[in-house]
Formats: structure tokens, C-alpha cells, sequence
């Protein structure tokens, strides 16, 4: 990639000494193997902890209720940022925010477990169908004013 078309900003930004800055945090396994493992941008920092949301994603979804999940970082006074779930259920199915806690506590280390949850009918998403985290957080920034 040589440059953005037309904004020099985002390209200097993107492109630095020859190298395409992406934004996606991965790791390399012990056979070599590079797996992406989550957004830079979506990083989660709580109390001094990184939290991979995509990590909390997985486990909301192994619950039998939900249809979709995502999780976000909302800003908190004492750690920073916090997280919070919006959860979107099967038909038919009901469930509390406590439920869904629970279930994540069970599962995840006690600062990766939403602290909030909200039930919602479906999820922003992009063209592709990609959720759109950014809009949950500008949601949740706007409460706030």
C-alpha cells in the first residue's frame, strides 16, 4: 500500500518506516503461527488490566440464551474503563443482567466480567454485517453528557 487517497493524515499515521500499522493485536504460537486475536482500538483497559474484548465476546456467546454479544469499553471513574455487555437474546428467551454475570464469572477472570449488561433487539452493524462497537461506545459517551 503506497497511501490513503487524499488524506496524507491517515496515511502518516498508518504507514511508518515502510510498515503498514493495522491495528490488530496477534500472537505467535509455538509452532510459528500468527493468529489475530483482537483490535487495538478495541482494547479494554481496566484498572491497569488489558482485556481483549473479543475474549468476553466468546464466552457470551457459549451461553444457550444469547443470539449475539458484544462487549464494550464504557468509561468508569475509579478504573478507567469498565465492561459492558449488550446482549441480544434468542427469541423466546429471557434472561437478567445478574444471569449473564454469573455466567461470565464462571468462566473469566474477575476483571474481564461485565459489569453492566444490556438486553437489546439487535446490534449496530457495518454493510458486511460487522457489529460496530464504535457506535456502542458513542451511545454510552452521549449518556454521560
Amino acid at each position: 500500500m503506497k497511501e490513503y487517497w487524499n488524506n496524507p493524515q491517515e496515511t502518516a499515521g498508518q504507514l511508518k518506516d515502510g510498515w503498514l500499522y493495522t491495528g490488530d493485536i496477534a500472537m505467535q504460537d509455538e509452532d510459528g503461527y500468527f493468529f489475530i486475536i483482537d483490535r487495538k482500538k478495541d482494547m479494554i483497559i481496566a484498572g491497569g488490566f488489558n482485556i481483549y474484548p473479543r475474549e468476553i465476546d466468546e464466552v457470551l456467546f457459549q451461553h444457550p440464551k444469547i443470539q449475539e454479544a458484544v462487549s464494550v469499553g464504557i468509561a468508569d471513574p475509579y478504573r478507567g474503563e469498565t465492561v459492558k455487555a449488550f446482549i441480544v437474546l434468542k427469541k423466546g428467551e429471557t434472561a437478567t443482567p445478574e444471569e449473564i454475570i454469573a455466567f461470565c464469572k464462571e468462566k473469566l477472570a474477575a476483571y474481564k466480567v461485565p459489569k453492566s449488561v444490556e438486553f437489546r433487539e439487535s446490534l449496530p452493524k457495518s454493510a458486511i454485517g460487522k457489529v460496530l462497537r464504535k457506535i456502542l461506545r458513542a451511545e454510552e459517551e452521549a449518556k454521560k453528557k
